[in-house]
């Protein structure tokens, strides 16, 4: 496969992960973001539409009032002509009016022909009228006392801009009244009404202070308005008909209000609030998830590489519950036993891979287990089956399972198949026995010449006492006897006799004993018995080489825990060594001593020390470090496994064996074992210097 195509490979596939991994994050994010704007948007338009119908209602309360407050005034300028007053006293009413009605501007009183009979101007806005020009100049106002009498009821006229001489003016309309008496028309009562001031007075003010309230035409253009635009707001706008009788009015009410906003209510500070806490955990969620997923990458790359080296094991191990259940296995232990992990899972008061005949042994010691018994930190050997019925040993190292919080949950054990071990630790074994048989074999043919020449001297001696007995006997014939010096001659013959036979049996069964092959046991001997068992091989050769043998038994000393007759060979290889080491012209004085104790170093440790001492020319430093190592001799006649068996020997009962030099000349070897006592023996002593 090209490299080009393996990459794009590579690349489309992380970015599908990339694209599984983030794609719902990326809808979720998405989807929460339009929701926030959405519930803002909402808010904001909940916020607006409430202003605006506050701003309608507070449009629809201000038409209401002009209403009520025109209604009113109709009915104080009907007052003014009841009764048929004098225009002196119409003045005085209408003058009053003027003062309690701001909005009014003028008041004036006609008769049928519309000719003016008497006015009264308002004081707070003096306004140059010219009358002829007001005649002539409005036709509207003809228009709306027509109207007005043909339907028999007031009627307003068309709203038009009156200069006030300043070079400003205002808008204004005419209220124009029919008068009539007895079902004929009497004139006319026209009242001029400033749009401004309708606005500033008929208008509750707490609607004026924040708002802009005018009168507009339906085409929006503005007649009057009271109030200051602002800028930079949000305006909303509210526009009710005033329908008057002649004439229709739209009152527009302009609002300013931040609804728009960001914050124009606490609806929305809260939607805000709980729209930035949402986007805010939802940060920390996206982090969170960045550290679970950089968690759960370490994890399962810790699962794999624990799998790794389960399977590379080929320790066994196996998990169990505080009830005995086996909770976990790995593939080393079903590999060993021959079940799977499915077989095995579950089993606790019998498992499958114990041996029938010990299953109640085994029960016993997981019992004791679980009752809180620690199981020896080195571990303990143990047999099981495998699913074929063969049997094999096991090395089982238990310890304690402790979860994160501390507590005991079970136990973990680990297995050695320790069958193969155990094989050639026993074929080790048979090859050390046969080496030792051969070398006590060697050793024996040695010692022939010696038993030999030994073994003629009581059988000669024997021979002649025997022969001087007969003597002694006579020749047999019929009636003779034995005088009482001869009897006790014979009887003194007879027991050298005996002696001397009893010598040779005991240097034959020293070599039997030494040479017959005997299981390996150990057991408490004394060290004088060991000596004494050696002394008479020892001797034969020390007679033949003029050696003095010296022994000495320190008193009240444990018995050895040894295998004796081993031992019995390594103090012989010792004692023999050190009379050839002094078979040599140069030497005169040829003592050995052998020497038995308590270990020097510790004296209540529980170990003895054997020392063999000899007054030879000694052993050259070069050859001192070869002389355990097998076939290495310096006699032409020898084999060079002597010291190894007995480093061998020593070594198996947990001692140590070693040589150095004795002054003024000499060598002393030496060698410890463990002493028989009720409490295992201490540590062992510290090797000296050889």
């Amino acid at each position: 496969m090209p490299a080009s195509t393996a990459g794009r490979r590579t690349l489309l596939q992380r970015w599908r992960g990339a694209w599984r991994r983030w794609s719902l994050w990326t809808a979720l994010v998405l989807l929460v973001c339009a929701m926030l704007a959405i519930l803002v948007w909402l808010a904001g338009r909940y916020e607006a539409s409430q202003v605006q119908s506050q701003l309608e209602h507070d449009a629809a309360a201000a038409v209401s009032d002009i209403r009520t407050a025109l209604t009113r005034n109709l009915q104080s300028l009907q007052a003014l002509t009841a009764g048929n007053p004098g225009p002196l006293a119409w003045e005085a009413q209408a003058a009053d009016l003027l003062r309690q009605r701001r909005e009014l501007v003028r008041i004036e009183w006609r008769d049928a022909e519309l000719r003016l009979r008497t006015h009264v101007q308002s004081p707070y806005r003096p306004t140059a009228w010219d009358q002829r020009l007001r005649d002539s100049g409005q036709p509207d106002l003809g228009i709306t006392c027509a109207n007005a009498r043909h339907l028999g009821q007031p009627a307003y006229s068309d709203s038009y801009f009156r200069p006030h001489g300043d070079g400003l003016g205002s808008e204004m309309m005419e209220l124009c009244l029919p008068l009539s008496a007895g079902g004929r028309s009497t004139g006319f009562l026209l009242a001029t009404y400033a749009l401004h001031g309708m606005l500033a007075n008929l208008v509750e003010h707490h609607l004026t202070r924040s708002q802009d309230i005018s009168f507009a035409e339906t085409d929006g253009t503005r007649l009057a308005t009271l109030g200051q635009a602002r800028r930079g707001l949000h305006r909303f706008s509210a526009q009710h008909l005033l329908d008057l009788p002649g004439n229709t009015l739209v009152l527009r009410m302009d609002g300013w209000h931040s609804a728009p906003s960001l914050f124009p209510n606490v609806l929305t500070a809260l939607v805000t609030t709980l729209s930035i806490a949402l986007v805010t955990v939802l940060v920390v969620l996206v982090r969170d998830n960045r550290r679970r997923l950089r968690a759960e990458r370490d994890l399962a790359d810790a699962l794999a590489f624990r799998k790794a080296m389960e399977d590379s094991l080929v320790t066994g191990l196996r998990a169990r519950d505080l009830q005995g259940r086996i909770t976990y296995v790995n593939p080393a232990f079903c590999e060993m036993v021959g079940f799977g992990a499915a077989e095995l899972m579950g089993h606790s008061l019998s498992a499958p891979y114990w041996p029938p005949e010990r299953v109640q042994e085994y029960r016993q010691r997981q019992a004791t287990r679980f009752a809180g018994s620690m199981p020896p930190r080195a571990g303990f050997e143990s047999e099981f089956m495998r699913k074929d019925g063969t049997r094999f040993a096991v090395l089982i190292i238990e310890a304690p399972l402790i979860n994160a919080q501390g507590q005991h949950t079970g136990w973990m054990s680990a297995f050695l198949d320790i069958s193969e071990q155990r094989r050639v630790e026993e074929l080790s074994r048979a090859s050390q026995e046969r080496l030792q048989a051969s070398a006590r074999l060697a050793t024996v043919g040695e010692m022939a010449s010696l038993l030999s020449h030994e073994l003629n001297q009581p059988l000669a001696a024997i021979a002649s006492y025997a022969n001087g007995s007969l003597n002694l006997l006579g020749p047999a014939r019929p009636g003779a006897s034995v005088g009482p010096d001869a009897l006790q001659d014979l009887r003194m013959a007879m027991q050298q006799i005996a002696r001397q036979a009893e010598r040779a049996g005991r240097v034959i069964k020293s070599v039997h004993d030494f040479v017959r092959r005997r299981d390996q046991s150990r057991e408490a001997v004394h060290a004088q018995q060991l000596l004494d068992a050696i002394l008479p091989l020892v001797s034969l050769q020390a007679r033949k080489l003029g050696v003095r043998v010296h022994t000495s038994v320190e008193p009240a000393l444990a018995p050895a825990l040894c295998d004796r007759t081993m031992v019995e060979q390594v103090l012989l290889n010792l004692a023999r060594n050190a009379m050839q080491a002094m078979d040599d012209p140069a030497v005169r004085t040829r003592v050995l001593d052998i020497r038995v104790r308590r270990a020097a170093t510790r004296r209540h440790s529980g170990w003895l020390e054997f020392t063999v001492t000899d007054l030879g020319t000694g052993i050259p430093p070069e050859v001192v470090q070869k002389l355990f190592t097998p076939f290495f001799t310096t006699r032409p006649e020898g084999m060079g496994l002597g010291l190894s068996m007995c480093r061998t020997v020593i070594e198996q009962h947990g001692g140590w064996l070693g040589l150095a030099p004795h002054g003024p000349r000499g060598t002393v070897c030496s060698f410890v074992l463990p002493a028989a006592a009720a409490s295992p023996p201490a540590p062992i002593p510290a090797l000296p210097q050889t």
